[in-house]
């Protein structure tokens, strides 16, 4: 009898506040939204750095008859056979590479014009004005350092380039996008709480005397609290719901009917569903025991029992 009781006053507190439990499950569902997208692109990211960086490679490009006109880092000339060798001898020696691939300047051409073939600078460059290159595969990729500080300046040498680097600023960039998400969604969670303790406040003030009535028979403080906190949390769980579908809609339709189908983004390793499903009891639980804690602790102000 008791929890049909407690039951029925949910339902009666729902649909009295009809428009303000509207709107806690709307900002609900998309503070909850946008947390569980956070998550979800700090999760894509680190799964790029996996995939990229087991990738990325230091290039030391060497000098070459152009660059001993131009820059002054090879003034002393073009590279020389027997600096050739003496660098691929040191690299060998360095227990922080794990392979090393050279591409002369014929080869560098051809992968130019693979990538850039209509690129109008393209049809104006020759194979001698390329430059010839080692390429080198570190056993960890934060070790770049080691072979810049052991390369840069040598005679030969025209520069020497981290690949890590420029997957550094993207990860950056994409890492700062996350954190404007989750400021976003502060905002929101800050508003939805509020919007908690205002319905809370306004079903108290609306049933003052059904509590005033209770309080008269001696019912217990948590019998009398209990319908109001369950209002909350019924109302966050069921934003929690919508927040879950908006998870599994843009899974669906923008990484799987999306992105993953482009042609330019099939070398991105996107997150999988298994990551999206592990993040749904979370935002589930979430949506439960914030509106909740938030009910409880706005009745001890707002319903004195």
């Amino acid at each position: 009898m008791r929890a049909q009781f407690v039951l029925s006053e949910i339902g009666v507190g729902l649909r009295r506040n009809l428009t303000m439990t509207f709107a806690v499950v709307v900002s609900v569902a998309l503070s909850l939204a946008l947390f569980g997208g956070s998550l979800l692109m700090s999760d894509q990211v680190s799964t790029m750095k996996g995939y990229w960086y087991d990738k990325v490679n230091v290039s030391i490009f060497l000098c070459n008859k152009s660059d001993a006109e131009s820059d002054p880092k090879c003034a002393k000339g073009a590279v020389t056979a027997d600096q050739k060798k003496q660098i691929l001898a040191d690299l060998d020696k360095m227990t922080v590479v794990e392979k090393v691939s050279y591409e002369s300047s014929d080869q560098a051409y051809k992968h130019y014009k693979e990538q850039f073939g209509d690129s109008p600078l393209a049809s104006s460059l020759t194979p001698d004005q390329m430059q010839e290159s080692y390429r080198i595969k570190l056993k960890d990729p934060e070790k770049y350092r080691v072979i810049a500080t052991a390369f840069n300046g040598r005679d030969g040498v025209q520069s020497v380039q981290d690949q890590k680097g420029i997957l550094d600023n993207l990860f950056g960039l994409l890492n700062g996008m996350n954190w404007a998400a989750r400021a976003v969604m502060a905002m929101m969670l800050v508003v939805a709480l509020m919007l908690i303790v205002n319905t809370v406040r306004v079903s108290a003030f609306s049933r003052r005397r059904e509590t005033g009535i209770m309080r008269l028979v001696g019912a217990s403080g948590f019998y009398i609290q209990a319908p109001f906190i369950m209002e909350a949390a019924v109302a966050g769980l069921i934003g929690g719901g919508v927040a879950c579908g908006f998870l599994l809609i843009a899974r669906y339709f923008i990484i799987d009917h999306g992105l993953a189908l482009s042609e330019k983004l099939n070398l991105i390793n996107f997150i999988g569903w298994d990551a999206v499903l592990t993040k749904l009891p979370l935002i589930l639980a979430t949506s439960l025991l914030m509106p909740a804690l938030a009910a409880f602790f706005a009745l001890r102000k707002y319903l004195k029992v």
